[in-house]
């Protein structure tokens, strides 16, 4: 393959980049194989040290979205759940859809403190099991789908507040699992088109998306062979602890 076919294919020559794009998914995706959890976080604390935010969530986009795809797929009950979570996965839509309309237009202070905030957020829920109080109305599923859609839509991981919504309801696991794959599959879609629209997934971005969605699978597979060969406990208290620290640089970075 002459020269340019290979510009075409990976617009960045680099071997040092390429290398790092593929470490970085490859060790998100063994998290996400090994964890069930923690693909955007693994990735943006690693992609931020490289790239800016504003590229970082955009090369994260296609492995969320096959990711989330592949969980939603599995899921027994898919009708039950679309049917139950409707109005959440609706404003996460719209709300995530419109925030990452006017990315370009954000300091990028401000989306460095978001996804660090999203990671602390997201790590010490884990480790400590942070939840609120929420009812079974409507109105708590708007309100909560906004939150996670802003958050998403500034840092590409809305995951927390899903994941303590769904821990407060006490949904069970199979229900847990099938309605978080659909609900960031909810955010996925008008993510993408918004980051579009913004002009930030072009041609070489998802070259490098593709490149990461294939590290991601490979990491993951690597991911469920570890989950049989290691203690799952120590290795999610690892990860969450780094999460926790790299998402205090973040915001540390934003703030200064």
């Amino acid at each position: 393959m002459n020269a340019l076919s290979l510009q075409a294919l990976l617009p960045s020559l680099d071997p040092l980049l390429i290398a790092s794009i593929c470490g970085i998914f490859i060790f998100a995706g063994i998290v996400k194989g090994f964890l069930g959890i923690g693909l955007p976080a693994a990735a943006m604390g690693l992609l931020t040290l490289i790239f800016p935010p504003t590229e970082a969530i955009s090369l994260l986009w296609l492995p969320i979205l096959f990711s989330n795809m592949f969980q939603f797929g599995r899921a027994r009950n898919k009708r039950e759940i679309a049917v139950t979570y409707k109005w959440f996965a609706a404003a996460i839509f719209i709300s995530i859809f419109l925030t990452s309309l006017f990315i370009n237009d954000y300091p990028t202070a401000l989306l460095t403190v978001a996804i660090g905030v999203a990671m602390v957020v997201f790590s010490m829920n884990l480790l400590f099991g942070l939840s609120f109080p929420v009812g079974p109305g409507r109105g708590w599923q708007v309100g909560v789908g906004i939150v996670s859609g802003v958050l998403g839509g500034l840092s590409s991981i809305w995951s927390p507040p899903v994941a303590m919504y769904l821990m407060a309801r006490n949904t069970p696991k199979d229900m847990f699992i099938g309605a978080t794959g659909f609900l960031f599959l909810a955010g996925c879609l008008p993510l993408g088109v918004g980051l579009v629209i913004s002009g930030l997934i072009t041609g070489p971005v998802i070259m490098k998306s593709l490149l990461g969605l294939l590290m991601t699978l490979i990491g993951f597979r690597i991911g469920e062979i570890l989950r049989e060969r290691i203690s799952q406990d120590r290795f999610r208290q690892v990860v969450l602890v780094a999460f926790l620290i790299m998402g205090g640089r973040l915001i540390t970075t934003g703030l200064l």
